[in-house]
């Protein structure tokens, strides 16, 4: 059997919710990723709180991204989630969040970085400080639509 993997690029755990951007090397290796997560992560809450039920509500969604054009507004759509949410003002002050790691100079050995993002300049502190500009303003209400719209249409 073929092992499948998958890259982890960004993510943000709120209290509702997990953003996760990964890039897949064979169509079925987020599916398989979602389940093998999904059952350790619901038998771990229900073993720890005494639970027995399920934990999600609902299936996960999952749009492709068209990485070229695409790919850093559903990075900044991510990231400010939890400023959207009014549980930070500032991004890179929420600590479930690989904002702290892109555009602070924070450690952090989980995020895999996307070959967009190490574009952005040639040096770590030149692209940290590209990428920390690119969340100085909240996302326009059409960039918004868009990406709310292909989250709803997996």
């Amino acid at each position: 059997m073929q092992r499948e993997h998958c890259r982890l690029h960004v993510y943000v755990l709120t209290t509702k919710h997990v953003h996760l951007l990964l890039t897949r090397e064979h169509a079925t290796a987020v599916p398989r990723l979602i389940i093998s997560v999904g059952r350790r992560y619901v038998q771990y809450i229900n073993h720890t709180y005494g639970r027995t039920d399920t934990l999600w509500g609902s299936r996960y969604k999952s749009p492709l991204v068209q990485a070229e054009t695409y790919l850093l507004l559903c990075q900044r759509y991510i990231e400010r989630n939890p400023v959207r949410a009014r549980m930070v003002s500032d991004p890179g002050d929420y600590r479930w969040s690989v904002c702290r790691a892109n555009g602070l100079r924070q450690e952090d050995a989980v995020p895999s970085p996307h070959p967009i993002y190490l574009a952005l300049a040639a040096d770590d502190t030149s692209r940290r400080g590209a990428y920390s500009d690119l969340f100085r303003y909240e996302l326009d209400d059409v960039s918004l639509a868009d990406v709310r719209m292909a989250l709803t249409q997996d």
